[in-house]
C-alpha cells in the first residue's frame, strides 16, 4: 500500500473542506500528531481509523485507496455501469460510439 499517496489524498479532502489537521482529528477521534503522520505518510493506520476519516470527509474508501487497488476486469465493468446508470439508451450509444472510436484510434498507432 501507498502511504504517501494515501495521505495526500486525505490531506486534499482536509483542505476542500477547509478543516485544519485538528479539527479533523478531533472528528475521528485520533491526535492531531497522528493525522499528521498519516498526511505525510509515514504511519499506517487502522481499518476504522479510515472509514472513520472517509466519512467525516465524505468520500469512500476506495476513493482514499485509488492509488493502492489494482482493479480488475470486474471492477472495471461495475464503473462503466456506474457511469451509465440512469442514462438515456441514446447516451448510453454514443458512449459506445465513443469508445470504438478511441479503440479504434489506438489499435492504429
Amino acid at each position: 500500500m501507498n502511504y504517501e499517496h494515501l495521505g495526500q489524498r486525505i490531506r486534499e479532502e482536509r483542505l476542500k473542506h477547509n478543516l485544519t489537521q485538528s479539527k479533523l482529528a478531533e472528528d475521528v477521534n485520533i491526535s492531531d500528531s497522528y493525522l499528521g503522520y498519516i498526511e505525510r505518510g509515514e504511519r499506517s493506520l487502522s481499518l476504522e481509523t479510515l472509514v472513520n476519516l472517509a466519512n467525516r470527509l465524505g468520500v469512500t474508501v476506495d476513493y482514499l485507496l485509488h492509488d493502492s487497488i489494482s482493479p480488475s476486469d470486474e471492477t472495471i465493468v461495475d464503473q462503466f455501469r456506474s457511469l451509465i446508470d440512469q442514462k438515456s439508451d441514446a447516451e448510453k450509444q454514443m458512449a459506445i460510439d465513443v469508445l470504438k472510436t478511441m479503440f479504434s484510434y489506438l489499435d492504429h498507432e
